[in-house]
């Protein structure tokens, strides 16, 4: 896991055309899902460079990064809607 890569940078609106500018860090646009309640139980997820990252909400940006390729979360979600991971009783 790599955090810096769900770090976005960009150009301060008074950076000149010269080298010498000043570039301001964001977040790689982290969403919580639709689901999470208002506890502060959630999982929020970004996508950056081909790759999907999932962390826990209330690590604040410094806990652990879960990440996947984007075909596999693809595939994850997918399963998750169609029902596939539902616990059901044995």
């Amino acid at each position: 896991m790599n955090a810096g890569k769900y770090t976005a940078w960009r150009k301060s609106t008074y950076s000149n055309s010269s080298s010498n500018c000043v570039e301001i860090a964001t977040a790689a646009g982290w969403r919580k899902s639709s689901h999470s309640s208002g506890t502060g139980n959630c999982v929020e997820v970004a996508a950056v460079q081909r790759t999907v990252g999932v962390r826990d909400s209330k690590q604040h940006g410094r806990g652990p990064i879960l990440e996947f390729a984007a075909a596999d979360w693809q595939a994850f979600t997918a399963g998750v809607k169609s029902g596939e991971f539902d616990l059901r009783p044995e």
